[in-house]
């Protein structure tokens, strides 16, 4: 058995090293598909309080989720090497240069999710292009599809219709040759050497959520504000835009958007950002939250 587990795990290994090679950023996942490093926080006592802002990495250790994946060969090497009984891999999602977006059409429901895909694109006047398809044990498939830059579309399940979950900024897809409890995860015929295609615009705009209502608040940002830039200052190469974007919003969405620009700009600066795209991306957010750059 320990041997099986060892071929499964370098077998994994070299799928995902693979996948890295195009452009994909991977993190070592278990049999039951969570990530296989357990988190160094673990054993640490509660914040104590909702607003302390949990460790995405910053501490250096591995076993923070999505957080750990990467494109570079050496760190996944480390990272397997830290995961000894790894048998899969996850993609991250969201990230560049494809800005990855998972469509995940499950059979568990008891519900055709292909069948509502397909009405969706009807309704939407929108077509599902060729692209990656990963087909799963249990009878369901993944599509892969690439979004824009300055754009951060969330996770979700059974929003858009049930039995699709989408899988977004934050999240991660089961890569194809990875094994599971249930089988292994293969790509469809004729897909392995595709691109993830572009999403479909009308697909896109049903994936972001509405804008929620704006409230206004005083002109001061306050520790709000605070917590937002150091979420920016956080980021590491890859987050960059995707944080930056978030914040933005978040900061829009509550009133203190105009207020926080320059403070999101100077942070963005001093992640590696230029100011172009710094006030491109967020102006793309205050766009998508209903307000005017």
């Amino acid at each position: 058995m320990a041997t099986t587990d060892r071929q499964a795990t370098t077998l994994a290994l070299a799928h995902a090293l693979s996948a890295a090679e195009r452009g994909l950023a991977v993190i070592p996942l278990s049999r039951t598909k969570l990530p296989a490093l357990r988190s160094p926080h673990r054993d640490e006592p509660a914040p104590r309080t909702d607003r302390s802002t949990p460790c995405h990495g910053e501490c250096g250790r591995f076993g923070h989720g999505v957080h750990d994946a990467s494109t570079d060969p050496a760190r996944i090497r480390l990272l397997f090497a830290a995961a000894p009984r790894a048998t899969g891999y996850g993609i991250a999602c969201g990230l560049p240069p494809h800005h990855l977006i998972g469509v995940d059409l499950d059979t568990k429901t008891g519900t055709d999710s292909s069948a509502a895909l397909r009405e969706l694109a009807l309704r939407h006047l929108f077509t599902i292009p060729a692209t990656v398809t990963v087909l799963t044990p249990g009878g369901g498939r993944h599509l892969w599809l690439s979004g824009p830059p300055d754009v951060v579309v969330p996770n979700s399940a059974s929003r858009l219709a049930p039995g699709i979950d989408i899988r977004g900024a934050g999240g991660y897809l089961v890569g194809p040759g990875s094994r599971t409890d249930h089988g292994t995860y293969t790509t469809a015929p004729g897909t392995a050497h595709l691109p993830p295609a572009a999403c479909p615009p009308a697909l896109l705009r049903l994936l972001l959520p509405p804008p929620r209502a704006h409230h206004p608040t005083p002109p001061s940002t306050g520790g709000h504000g605070r917590g937002l830039v150091q979420f920016v200052l956080a980021a590491h190469e890859g987050q960059r835009n995707t944080r930056l974007f978030w914040a933005a919003c978040r900061a829009y969405e509550d009133g203190i958007g105009p207020a926080l620009v320059n403070p999101l700009v100077d942070a963005a600066l001093t992640t590696g950002l230029s100011e172009r795209e710094a006030r491109a991306t967020i102006a793309s957010a205050a766009r998508m939250t209903g307000h005017h750059p």
